[in-house]
Formats: C-alpha cells, sequence, structure tokens
C-alpha cells in the first residue's frame, strides 16, 4: 500500500470516528457541564410576576435562578422548551404527572402535587415572557 492511500484511509478513519462521536454525543443530550444558560429577564406582566415568584418557591431548586438551569434540572430558557416542541399543556403534565428523562442528564422530574392549575398557569406565563425576552418563540415541531 502506498503513502498516499494510507494517509487517505487515515483521514477517512478519523472523519468517520468523528461523526460517530458526534451522533453519539447528540443523541445523549447536552453534558452535564452544560446546564446553565445566560438569561435576560424583561420587565414582567403582572400575571408573569406572579409565576416568578412561584417559580423562585417551587421550580428554582432544580431548574435555576431565572430557569436558567443548574446541576439538579435543566434551563426552561432553552429552544427545547419553544411552545411549538413542549406546550403549554406539556408543562401542565409535566408538573401534575412528572417526567421521565428524556432531553436532559438529569433523571426524571418527579410530579409536582402542591402546585396547582393556577399556580402553573402562572409559572408558564413567565417562563414563555422570559422565554420571548431571550429569543424564544414557537417553531413547529419536527421529527
Amino acid at each position: 500500500m502506498r503513502t498516499g492511500e494510507i494517509v487517505q484511509i487515515t483521514v477517512i478513519g478519523l472523519a468517520l470516528l468523528g461523526g460517530i462521536a458526534a451522533v453519539i454525543s447528540n443523541a445523549t443530550g447536552p453534558s452535564p457541564e452544560a446546564v446553565t444558560v445566560d438569561v435576560i429577564v424583561p420587565d414582567l406582566s403582572l400575571a408573569a410576576a406572579k409565576g416568578s415568584q412561584l417559580y423562585n418557591d417551587n421550580c428554582a431548586a432544580c431548574h435555576g435562578q431565572n430557569s436558567a438551569g443548574s446541576d439538579k434540572g435543566p434551563p426552561l430558557i432553552h429552544d427545547i422548551y419553544n411552545p411549538g416542541h413542549h406546550s403549554d399543556d406539556a408543562f401542565f403534565r409535566a408538573v401534575q404527572k412528572g417526567v421521565k428523562q428524556h432531553h436532559w442528564p438529569y433523571g426524571d422530574m418527579p410530579p409536582q402535587a402542591q402546585a396547582s392549575r393556577s399556580d402553573v398557569a402562572a409559572v408558564i406565563a413567565y417562563i414563555r415572557e422570559v422565554q420571548q425576552a431571550n429569543g424564544i418563540y414557537y417553531q413547529k415541531h419536527r421529527m
């Protein structure tokens, strides 16, 4: 085998390994080091301000201050949670029934039985206003 062929095979092999690593990384989701995002908090409507307080009392321990994420839960101010991928109903179900781990490496989210439907609606208002202030809008979900 000539040197040029060996170099070509080596380059192709390295490219394939890099592609496989990228696929595995995307399939397993963000690494635990990527737990927080920078968040701009806008002036909030009255409903979102109420939701902010409820969020701080019930959600911030896992999802972080301003919903920026922590080592216990993902940031909700993230495009994965845009309304086209995770509707408001998905948030209601997550709080009511919990969520099996699927996008992030944090484990399952347990149900939050202490939160009433009106409390969750206020938290969603808060999350949606902060998402919009950070450029996160509805995008049609594609599988």
